[in-house]
């Protein structure tokens, strides 16, 4: 899918997210962002990176992104997960706020 209307913090998030070490994803978040995934809140550079190096790595997937669309300092992007978790397969849906530095300051993932 075309990145050229996602955010450079955005597409550089999902790059690195595809990396084996995702704990390097935490320099595309401001110092006090804010995640909240799978019913929990992480909020700063320091729970982001337990997440990472926790949650956000727990499974094997592999990932299609379905649509993308940025909006100011919004970004909303919808991705299928597959993989060897509970139910094998979700669509998940990123949505992305930024400060005014570009920085990642909050993101959402819902199902």
């Amino acid at each position: 899918m075309n990145n050229s209307n996602l955010s450079p913090m955005v597409t550089r998030y999902f790059e690195l997210m595809a990396s084996p070490d995702k704990t390097r994803t935490v320099e595309v978040f401001s110092t006090d962002a804010t995640v909240i995934d799978d019913g929990h809140t992480y909020r700063g550079h320091d729970a982001i990176l337990g997440w990472l190096s926790g949650p956000a790595s727990e499974f094997t997937t592999t990932s299609t992104r379905l649509s993308a669309e940025q909006t100011g300092t919004r970004a909303l992007v919808v991705v299928r997960l597959e993989g060897d978790f509970p139910g094998g397969r979700v669509d998940l849906s990123y949505t992305f706020d930024h400060d005014p530095d570009g920085l990642i300051d909050s993101l959402t993932i819902t199902t």
